[in-house]
């Protein structure tokens, strides 16, 4: 009897390259990983992918082929790509007796489906408005259960990986960073154990996870001042948080990206969830063990921290995004 096919979208991301080996290892599952660059047809293969297919968010012609006798998607994409992620959706529902599980990754705050979501109270201050890169993550998450999927949503804090990758500069050469999140305590969350939660669910399957909701943090809230310690431990060197003001943050990288950071400022992603904990029966992943340990694609936090960066200094790579408008009722 031929195994399932789960096709596993941005596969050459942090998360992605996490499940195919982790999915790989399994063996419950044919992997069928996206490459949007042929050249990570060999990087992929050595993670234990069955499959790598073309696959292109902006490129509807290659979505028939990647999607071709599948029965379960892991889908994730850019903050950027929404737009092509809306429309693949669309697709998706046009298939939905083939596709039995779709496992979507999202952001703690994308709530309004489970929470009662009034703009004017969802917030840690007065004055403060869900941003919109929150909304966006349910917007995706929207458009999938709108297109009569069976979904499970993995709704996660601020990734460990990209907490630091705008300041890899200064810190190798000047062993500092900044940001404006100041004594805050966030419980960022290591982008591997998101993948062993997207394994379980998938390998378990949609009869136990279909159509829930989980929120994914890390084991605890830290300041930058001790993220600041965990890093320069594993580097061997003496790191410097130095507090950064939320105007030249935000005129670093554009109002989306500072909004976002000033939610995570007022203290909203301070709590530890233990559905992590529920789904795989260990604790989450400490930053430091991250910095210092291999995961299922071989690789350390640390060595991930040098590797590609959405976000450079003096972009918006929110700008095309923020401008999209669409109804949530």
């Amino acid at each position: 009897m031929s195994k399932p096919v789960v096709l596993i979208t941005s596969a050459t991301g942090r998360i992605g390259k996490e499940l195919v080996a982790l999915l790989a290892a399994d063996g419950g599952f044919t992997v069928r990983a996206c490459s949007f660059n042929p050249d990570n047809r060999e990087s992929l293969s050595s993670l234990g992918a069955h499959e790598i297919v073309q696959f292109d968010l902006h490129d509807a012609e290659t979505w028939g082929p990647a999607l071709d006798g599948v029965s379960a998607v892991y889908s994730a994409s850019l903050d950027p790509m929404l737009e092509g992620h809306l429309a693949f959706c669309e697709e998706l529902g046009r298939r939905k007796e083939q596709i039995h599980h779709v496992v979507r990754v999202s952001c703690m705050g994308a709530d309004t489906n489970t929470a009662s979501y009034d703009s004017s109270k969802h917030a840690s201050r007065e004055g403060a408005g869900i941003p919109l890169m929150l909304q966006h993550y349910w917007w995706g998450e929207k458009a999938l259960i709108d297109a009569g999927l069976t979904v499970t949503v993995l709704r996660n804090n601020f990734f460990m990986n990209h907490l630091l990758k705008t300041d890899c500069e200064t810190i190798d050469s000047e062993g500092w960073f900044s940001n404006p999140l100041g004594n805050a305590r966030n419980s960022f969350v290591a982008t591997r154990d998101i993948a062993a939660a997207a394994a379980v669910v998938l390998s378990e399957g949609p009869e136990r996870h279909g159509d829930k909701f989980y929120d994914l943090t890390g084991p605890e809230p830290q300041t930058m001042t001790e993220i600041a310690a965990d890093l320069g431990r594993a580097m061997g060197k003496e790191l410097e948080y130095r507090a950064q003001t939320m105007e030249d943050f935000e005129a670093d990288f554009g109002s989306t990206r500072a909004e976002f950071f000033e939610y995570l400022s007022n203290g909203f992603y301070c709590r530890c969830s233990p559905d992590f904990y529920n789904l795989t029966g260990r604790k989450p992943t400490a930053y430091y063990d991250y910095l210092t340990t291999p995961g299922a694609s071989g690789e350390t936090g640390l060595e991930e921290l040098w590797q590609g960066n959405l976000w450079k200094k003096g972009e918006d790579a929110m700008k095309d995004a923020a401008a999209l408008n669409q109804s949530d009722d």
